[in-house]
């Protein structure tokens, strides 16, 4: 009898416990069912309220002269820029335009051997690791890099785009060209220079007022949270976007190059059923060209993330922090480099003005070598799209991408207005600027 009276404790506590754990989730459900019946639920990052409790715990400053003094202390102290894109959105070329300032010293891709290094680890766990050597770098400490070089001997001939980067064959290091002289570095001439080490370019490094990195493999602004909170470091950061159609269109054209890392990108979302799909590729005969394109919707999700982000920063984050779109940067180039220029406290001259409208002014779009950074026809670059994609295409990036094309500016396949002045992130009130 006793035994029996025991069972029935037991299941009734079990019970009440079940219960007890389920009205929480229950309610939650119900809330969020209701958003959604109403149209109010947000599409929002997922780590989207861990990163701003990083904004709100504390201001940098955390005083009423935050303003006055940030902005006092940008021109005086060095200034590290990071240019945040995703492949095959003009950002080469974007980045040629520090390249080519003589008050800049220019760091192309530096992460590109980690990740060569570590495949096939996924981006996500990566990322980590991409900061604290973006920290390093942006510091003049290249070391770092010898943890990714395996037995090969670091110096200038391996690293940062040498053959085209203006530092490096540039005096003192190499006499091939003069910083000042601005034009294209040709990789011919560069490659005769003599390999230096690379403390001979930390030292040089240190010398310039003005830090650049592009790169590509920071999957959100989330992760650069803890370097832009550093009063050490600061860190200004430019994001360049492009038309998702138009960006789907050059990463088809290099998709051989692109497949390993769009996997890697898949892979740091594998977890999550929406997910899941992408990286069983419905086609398997084309399966580079799957991955490629797969890894597009993740970028479109990382934009809108940023967006989000951005919006409810504070506005000492805002002042550090641009966007850009490639459209408006080829289609008005000179006005779209002094606003650059201006952000990262750069002076412009009438030779980088004239560099600018040549190359963006060029004879053609099409190219045996997708990433070699060249003169351009700025029109034909950014309408390819329209005559290289299929109806299928373009309805799928329009289908997956629509809320950041709408965000942006970009119109579903308005031949007239797609890139109309009238849109221009310069000339519209935007919310995430």
């Amino acid at each position: 009898m006793k035994r029996k009276l025991q069972k029935k404790y037991i299941i009734l506590i079990l019970g009440y416990s079940v219960v007890l754990l389920l009205i929480p989730y229950v309610l939650d459900y119900r809330s969020k069912s209701s958003q959604v019946k109403h149209g109010l639920q947000q599409q929002r990052c997922p780590d989207l309220e861990n990163t701003m409790a990083l904004w709100n715990n504390g201001d940098r400053l955390g005083n009423s002269n935050e303003t006055t003094e940030d902005n006092g202390n940008r021109s005086q102290s060095k200034l590290h820029i990071y240019v945040h894109a995703t492949w095959r959105t003009g950002s080469s070329f974007l980045g040629e335009l520090f390249n080519q300032h003589p008050d800049v010293f220019y760091l192309y891709e530096p992460m590109w051997n980690m990740w060569q290094a570590l495949y096939p680890g996924d981006a996500g766990s990566l990322q980590g690791a991409v900061r604290d050597m973006m920290n390093s770098l942006f510091r003049c400490d290249f070391s770092v890099l010898k943890l990714y070089a395996g037995a090969a001997n670091i110096s200038t001939s391996f690293i940062f785009g040498w053959k085209t980067n203006k530092v490096i064959c540039s005096e003192p290091l190499c006499n091939a060209y003069k910083k000042h002289d601005i034009g294209l570095v040709q990789g011919d001439v560069c490659s005769k220079c003599k390999p230096r080490d690379i403390k001979e370019l930390e030292r040089e490094c240190k010398k310039y007022p003005v830090v650049v990195i592009k790169d590509v493999r920071v999957l959100d602004i989330g992760v650069l949270v803890p370097l832009m909170r550093d009063p050490t470091l600061n860190l200004q950061i430019i994001q360049l976007f492009r038309d998702p159609r138009a960006v789907h269109n050059s990463r088809l054209k290099s998709k051989l190059a692109l497949v390993k890392e769009s996997i890697q990108v898949l892979r740091s979302k594998k977890q999550t059923d929406k997910y899941k799909r992408l990286l069983v590729p419905n086609n398997r005969v084309n399966r580079a060209e799957n991955y490629v394109a797969s890894a597009m919707e993740l970028i479109c999700d990382n934009w809108l993330n940023d967006m989000l982000l951005v919006m409810n920063a504070p506005p000492w984050v805002k002042r550090n922090y641009i966007q850009i779109r490639y459209e408006d940067l080829v289609l008005h180039p000179v006005e779209e480099l002094q606003r650059l220029y201006r952000f990262s406290n750069l002076t412009i001259s009438p030779a980088l003005e004239k560099f600018v409208l040549n190359m963006t002014h060029g004879q053609g779009y099409s190219s045996d070598k997708p990433f070699l950074i060249s003169s351009r026809d700025a029109k034909e670059a950014i309408f390819a799209w329209r005559e290289r994609l299929n109806v299928e295409q373009i309805n799928q990036v329009e289908a997956y991408c629509s809320e950041v094309m709408r965000q942006l500016g970009y119109q579903k396949r308005n031949l007239d207005q797609t890139y109309s002045k009238k849109t221009s992130l310069r000339h519209q009130t935007h919310p995430f600027i």
